[in-house]
C-alpha cells in the first residue's frame, strides 16, 4: 500500500484549484441509469470512488467514454439487474443505483453497501420510501431484491431521519414514477440540489430542492443532457483548515458563491482566520492572521450546519491553538478513530462519548500513523503539516477516495510532502 510522507512546520502559500464534488458526482453518475440517451458530465474528479461507481455502471451495461474530467454515459438494458457484492462493497454510494434501476426496469438486486466504518448507516430509509412507492423487498444473503408490477407510484414520504442518500435515491426513483411524490424532512445539501438540477435538465419536474420539502411530478421518460458538476465544498473546507492550522495565504480557485457563503458562515468562530470571496465567489482567499486564544463549542449538524465531513479536520487544525475547544459529533457515532493517531503525535485531545476536547499542544511531533477512513486521513495530513519532523501516513487509499491530487496541490503551496509507492 502507498504511504504519504510529510515534513511539517511550514506555512502554506499559493493557489489550489478545487475539484468537482465527489458527493455530487456519485449520484449524478448513478442517474445515467434513468435514461437510454447519452448523459455528458464534466468537472468529474479523478477519485477511486468515482472509478468504483463507473465499474459498477459498466457491469449494468452502461457504455462509458472518459476524457480527463469529462464522462459520457449511455445506459442500455443490462443482461442482469444484479449489482454484485464485489462492486458495491467498496463504497456506500453504490446503493444509489437502486432507485434508478427500480424506476426504469421495475426490479433490481443490489448488495448491501460498504464504505468507511464510521458508524451505523442503515438503508431502512431508502427501502421504506421505495416501499411507499409500491416496491416489494426481500433481504437475504447480503442482498436487497426489489420488484414492482408496472411503474412506481407517487407517494408522500416523510423521512424519520434526515438522510442525504435516501433523499437522493427517492428523488431519482420518483422522476419516472406515476403521479406526484412528496418528500418531507428531506436533506438540504447543495449536492442534492446539484443532482436535482441535472435531473431537471434531463426533463424531470422537481420543485423545492434545497428545502425540507421536495415535490417530484413523475414523467414517462428522461432525455439526454450535458451538465457540469459543482465544486467540492468538503475539499474546500479541508484546505481552509490546512491554512488555519499551518498559517499562510492560499487562494482557492473553481469554487462558487454558495460554497463560499457556507464556508464563511461555518468558520466564522475561527477568529484568526480571514476568508474573502472574489470574482462573484469563483475564488476564495484564505489568510491566517496572528494566533489568538480560542475556546469553541462546535456541534456537527445536517446542512446548513457544521458538516460531519469536516469534524476530524477541524480537530487537527485546533491542536496548537491556545484555549480549550469541544467538538460534538451528532451524525455518526464512530467518527473518532483518528483521535488515537493524533495522540501518537503528542496531541492533547480526549474523547468523552460523542465529544472531543482539544487543548493546546505545545509540541506536536511527527510519527508513523494510520488512516482509518476518508476524512480521518485528511485530518492526519493537517496534523502532519503542523507537526515538527516527519510523519508517515499509512493506508492512504482512504485519502484517494475523496481527494484528487492532494500531494500535488499542497506541494504547490510549499508543503514538503510526497507519496511513497510500496
Amino acid at each position: 500500500m502507498d504511504k504519504i510522507e510529510i515534513t511539517g512546520g511550514k506555512s502554506l502559500n499559493g493557489k489550489i484549484r478545487i475539484s468537482g464534488s465527489k458527493n455530487s458526482a456519485l449520484p449524478i453518475l448513478a442517474a445515467s441509469l434513468l435514461t437510454e440517451e447519452k448523459i455528458s458530465v464534466s468537472n468529474v474528479p479523478n477519485l477511486s470512488d468515482i472509478f468504483s461507481m463507473l465499474e459498477l455502471l459498466k457491469s449494468l451495461n452502461v457504455k462509458i467514454n472518459k476524457r480527463k474530467d469529462k464522462i459520457d454515459l449511455t445506459s442500455s438494458t443490462p443482461r442482469s439487474l444484479l449489482a454484485h457484492y464485489d462492486l458495491v462493497r467498496k463504497m456506500r454510494a453504490s446503493f444509489l443505483i437502486l432507485g434508478p434501476l427500480l424506476a426504469r426496469y421495475g426490479k433490481a438486486k443490489v448488495s448491501l453497501p460498504g464504505g468507511c466504518a464510521i458508524g451505523n448507516r442503515p438503508v431502512d430509509l431508502h427501502l421504506d420510501g421505495l416501499e411507499r412507492m409500491g416496491v416489494t423487498f426481500k433481504i437475504e444473503d447480503g442482498y436487497v431484491t426489489g420488484s414492482i408490477d408496472g411503474r412506481l407510484k407517487g407517494a408522500i414520504i416523510n423521512l424519520n431521519k434526515i438522510s442525504v442518500g435516501a433523499t437522493e435515491n427517492l428523488i431519482m426513483a420518483a422522476t419516472l414514477a406515476e403521479g406526484t411524490t412528496i418528500i418531507t424532512n428531506a436533506a438540504q445539501e447543495p449536492e442534492i440540489s446539484d443532482l436535482s438540477k441535472l435531473l431537471t435538465r434531463m426533463g424531470a419536474n422537481i420543485k423545492g430542492f434545497g428545502t425540507k420539502k421536495i415535490v417530484i411530478y413523475g414523467v414517462k421518460k428522461l432525455k439526454s443532457c450535458s451538465y457540469e458538476i459543482m465544486p467540492d465544498r468538503i475539499e474546500s473546507g479541508t484546505y481552509i483548515l490546512c491554512v488555519f492550522g499551518c498559517g499562510g495565504i492560499v487562494k482557492l480557485e473553481n469554487v462558487n458563491n454558495e460554497i463560499c457563503n457556507h464556508l464563511i458562515k461555518i468558520f466564522k468562530k475561527l477568529k484568526s482566520l480571514q476568508l474573502k470571496k472574489n470574482d462573484n465567489g469563483k475564488n476564495l482567499l484564505i489568510k491566517k492572521k496572528k494566533d489568538s486564544e480560542l475556546s469553541l463549542i462546535v456541534k456537527t449538524k445536517e446542512y446548513p450546519g457544521f458538516p460531519t465531513d469536516l469534524q476530524a479536520q477541524l480537530t487537527s487544525s485546533l491542536l496548537k491553538t491556545k484555549g480549550r475547544s469541544e467538538i460534538v459529533e451528532n451524525i455518526f457515532e464512530n467518527r473518532f478513530m483518528h483521535i488515537g493517531e493524533l495522540i501518537r503525535m503528542g496531541a492533547n485531545v480526549k474523547q468523552i462519548g460523542s465529544k472531543v476536547i482539544v487543548k493546546e499542544c505545545k509540541k506536536l511531533r511527527g510519527a508513523e500513523v494510520m488512516a482509518t477512513d476518508l476524512r480521518a486521513s485528511s485530518c492526519l495530513v493537517i496534523a502532519a503539516l503542523m507537526a515538527d519532523g516527519k510523519t508517515t501516513i499509512n493506508r492512504v487509499y482512504h485519502l484517494d477516495r475523496g481527494y484528487e491530487n492532494l500531494e500535488k496541490k499542497l506541494k504547490l503551496c510549499g508543503a514538503q510532502i510526497k507519496r511513497v509507492k510500496s
